[in-house]
C-alpha cells in the first residue's frame, strides 16, 4: 500500500522543484546574456559566463560555441580543439570543424586537416570544406571525379577556386574546360572571380577590353571572350539589340564563343517568355556547352508553345543529372502520350511518381490513380516517443524553442531547428514519427513537418500536412468562400505555420503579409487597431486578399496562387495570348522561386482536400487552364 506524502516531504519536494525551476530560469537568463555578449564581441563577458555554466544544464554548450566561433575569427586552434574535445556530437562541433577545416586548407596545414577531415560525417561538409578535401587529393595526384559542377553560371568559394587552379597546373583541367569556366563566369556577371581565374591558369584574357567590350578586337582569344561578355551582359537589358551585334560579329568568332553566345541570348530570351525566339536561338547553340538551367529552359521554350515533338527531342538528350529529375520525366511522359507514343510514357510516370511532391501527384494520375488519404496510419507507441523525447538533441531543440517563445528570440528558434534536423540523421520511419509528433504536440509545426516528410514507407499524413488553427481558417474561408485546402497549402508553404515567422523582405505571420498589403486589406475590410502577428487577423486578412487576388484574375486559383508570391501584375503577364493548360503556365513561371511556390501551394492543397474529405478532384484538374491574357 502507499503511503501518503508527510507534509514535510510535500514541502520539500515543492522547495526542490522551485529551486531547479529558479536555476533554471537563471541559467536561461544567462544564455541570453552569452548570446548578447557574442553579438557584441565582448568576449570577456562570454568566457565568464562559460565558466559559470552548470553542467546539469541541457543548453551549457552554447556559449562555449560562441565562443569558439570568435576563435575562429582570431586562428585561437586551442579553444577550437579545447571545444571539439569537450563537445563530441552535435550540430555545434560539426559547424565548428567545418569552418576549421577551411581555415587549416587556407593555411596548408594539411597534416591536421587529414586529422580532422575524417571526423567530419560527409552529410555535415559543405561545398567549400569539399574543396578542399579534393585539393588535397589533387595535390597527391588523384583528379577529383565531379569538377564539372563548376561549369556552371555562378562563383565559387576561395577554397574552389584554388582547387580549380590546382587541378589546372596538375595538367587535370583542358585549356578548353578553362575558358568554358571562364565565359561562364563572365556571363554571370563574376567579372572580379573571371580575372582571377585567368591570372592563376594564364589565360590570355583581355582585361582591358573587358571594361570596354565594344572596342575589344576579335583577332585575340581574349579579345573575342570581351566581345561575347560585351553582348550578353547588353542582352539584359537589350536582347534584340545583342542579337543583332552577334550576328553582325559572328564570323569573326570562334564557333564555340558564337554558339556560347547564342546559348546565353536564348536563356534569356526563354526566361522573358520569348519562346519561339528562344527556340531558335537554342539552335544555335552548343548542346557541350549549356548550363543544367539553359537545358531546363530549352524544354519550357517548346512546353509553352505545346511543340511536343521538340520537347520530347530535348529532353531525350538532356544531360542525364537533368533528365532524371521527376519534372523532366513527367513532360517527357507527357511529351510521349501527346505524340501518339503512349505505350513509352508509364515506365516515365512510374519512375515521377515516386514520393509525394507534385511531379509525383500527376503522374500518379496519368498512370490512372486518384490521390486518396490512407484510413490506417502508422502510430508510435508511448515507448517510441519517450525514447526520442530523451534524445540529447531533441531536449535541447524544445528547451532553445521554449526560450526563444518566451523571450522572442528568433535567433534561438534557429538553433532549435538545427538541433533537431541533427538529431533526424539516419532515423527510421517509427523514430521520425515519434518526433513528428513531439513537434506536433509542443507546437514545433515546421520541425514537426520536416520529421513526418522524412518517411520512407510508414506514414502518417496529419503529421505531413497538419492543420493547427482549424477552427480560425475554416470560419474565414467559409466567410470569404474560399477553400480551406487551398489556404492550408498556402500556409503550409510560407510559414510551415510558424505564427512569429519574418522574411527577410518583412513578410509576417502564418500567411506572411507585407505590411503594406496588410495595411491595404485592413483599410479595404474596415478595420481600425490591427496586429499582422496576431493568429486570427493574420488568417483573416491573408484570406481575404488571397480571395481579392482570385477574384481579380478570373477566379483562377493558379494564378492567384502566383499573384500572392510575386504579386497580381506578375501573374498576368505570365499569361499567354492563348488559353494554356495551367501545368504548362506554372512550368514556364519565369522566377523559381514564384514557379516552385505555386507548384508546392497547389500540389499541398491536392493533399489538404483529401485530408478534409473534399470531393476528389485530381491535381490536373485543379491546376485548370489559364484563360488567354
Amino acid at each position: 500500500m502507499t503511503r501518503p506524502f508527510s507534509t514535510l516531504q510535500t514541502l520539500t519536494l515543492i522547495c526542490t522543484l522551485a529551486s531547479s525551476w529558479h536555476a533554471m530560469a537563471n541559467s536561461n537568463d544567462e544564455l541570453i546574456a552569452a548570446r548578447d555578449a557574442y553579438r557584441s564581441n565582448n568576449l570577456s563577458k562570454l568566457s565568464a559566463i562559460v565558466s559559470d555554466m552548470p553542467d546539469n544544464y541541457p543548453l551549457k554548450d552554447y556559449p562555449a560555441y560562441w565562443l569558439t566561433l570568435k576563435a575562429l575569427d582570431k586562428d585561437n586552434d586551442r579553444q577550437i580543439v579545447g571545444f571539439l574535445n569537450s563537445v563530441r556530437e552535435g550540430w555545434m562541433p560539426e559547424k565548428i570543424r567545418n569552418e576549421w577545416l577551411k581555415k587549416l586548407g587556407k593555411r596548408e596545414d594539411w597534416g591536421s586537416f587529414t586529422a580532422e577531415w575524417k571526423k567530419l560525417p560527409a552529410e555535415a561538409r559543405d561545398e567549400e570544406s569539399i574543396c578542399y578535401g579534393q585539393l588535397l587529393d589533387v595535390r597527391q595526384g588523384r583528379k577529383p571525379d565531379d569538377l564539372n559542377r563548376f561549369l556552371d553560371m555562378r562563383a565559387a568559394p576561395d577554397g574552389c577556386n584554388q582547387l580549380i587552379t590546382a587541378a589546372a597546373a596538375q595538367g587535370m583541367l583542358s585549356q578548353d574546360w578553362l575558358w568554358r569556366r571562364e565565359r561562364l563566369l563572365l556571363a554571370g556577371n563574376f567579372v572580379s572571380q573571371a580575372r582571377q581565374l585567368a591570372d592563376a591558369t594564364n589565360l590570355p584574357l583581355d582585361n582591358a577590353s573587358l571594361n570596354n567590350p565594344a572596342s575589344a578586337s576579335p583577332t585575340t582569344p581574349g579579345g573575342q571572350e570581351a566581345i561575347v561578355y560585351g553582348i550578353v551582359s547588353k542582352a539584359r537589358s537589350d536582347i534584340s539589340g545583342a542579337a543583332a551585334r552577334l550576328s553582325a560579329i559572328e564570323a569573326s568568332l570562334s564557333k564555340d564563343r558564337s554558339a556560347f553566345a547564342w546559348g546565353q541570348l536564348a536563356l534569356l530570351s526563354a526566361r522573358k517568355q520569348i519562346m519561339g525566339q528562344a527556340l531558335q536561338w537554342y539552335a544555335k547553340a552548343d548542346p557541350q556547352q549549356l548550363t543544367s538551367e539553359q537545358w531546363e529552359w530549352w524544354a519550357r521554350a517548346a512546353l509553352r508553345g505545346e511543340q511536343w515533338a521538340a520537347l520530347e527531342q530535348i529532353t531525350r538528350n538532356m544531360p542525364m543529372a537533368v533528365a532524371n529529375k521527376p519534372a523532366w520525366q513527367y513532360w517527357r511522359a507527357r511529351s510521349l502520350k501527346q505524340l501518339g507514343r503512349g505505350s513509352e510514357a508509364p515506365a516515365l510516370f512510374a519512375k515521377a511518381s515516386s514520393g509525394h511532391h507534385y511531379y509525383a501527384l500527376l503522374s500518379l494520375e496519368e498512370l490512372g490513380n486518384t490521390l486518396s488519404t490512407p484510413a490506417s496510419k502508422t502510430v508510435p507507441s508511448n515507448a517510441d516517443i519517450a525514447a526520442m523525447r530523451a534524445n540529447p538533441a531533441i531536449q535541447r531543440a524544445l528547451a532553445l524553442l521554449d526560450i526563444s517563445n518566451s523571450e522572442g528570440r528568433a535567433e534561438l528558434r534557429s538553433d532549435a531547428q538545427r538541433e533537431w534536423r541533427w538529431a533526424m540523421r539516419g532515423r527510421n520511419d517509427m523514430e521520425l514519427l515519434a518526433a513528428a509528433e513531439i513537434g506536433r504536440r509542443e507546437a514545433f509545426y515546421d520541425m514537426a513537418i520536416y520529421s513526418a516528410e522524412r518517411t520512407k514507407e510508414d506514414h502518417d499524413y496529419s503529421l505531413r500536412y497538419l492543420t493547427p488553427y482549424r477552427d480560425v481558417t475554416q470560419r474565414y474561408a467559409r466567410q470569404l468562400n474560399v477553400d480551406d485546402a487551398w489556404v492550408y497549402g498556402l500556409i503550409r508553404q510560407e510559414s510551415r505555420f510558424i505564427t512569429a515567422a519574418r522574411s527577410g523582405v518583412g513578410a509576417s505571420g502564418l500567411m506572411q503579409l507585407m505590411p503594406a498589403t496588410a495595411k491595404w486589406v485592413a483599410k479595404k475590410m474596415g478595420l481600425g487597431n490591427y496586429s499582422v502577428t496576431d493568429i486570427e487577423t493574420n488568417v483573416q486578412l491573408g484570406t481575404w486578399y488571397l480571395r481579392y487576388v482570385r477574384d481579380s484574375l478570373s477566379g483562377n486559383e493558379v494564378m492567384a496562387t502566383a499573384a500572392y508570391n510575386a504579386g497580381p501584375a506578375r501573374a498576368r503577364a505570365w499569361q499567354d495570348s492563348r488559353p494554356l493548360d495551367g501545368t504548362i503556365y506554372a512550368e514556364t513561371i519565369p522566377f523559381s522561386e514564384t514557379r516552385d511556390y505555386v507548384q508546392k501551394v497547389m500540389a499541398n492543397a491536392a493533399y489538404y482536400a483529401s485530408t478534409f474529405g473534399h470531393d476528389n478532384i485530381s491535381l490536373k484538374t485543379r491546376m485548370g487552364t489559364i484563360p488567354a491574357r
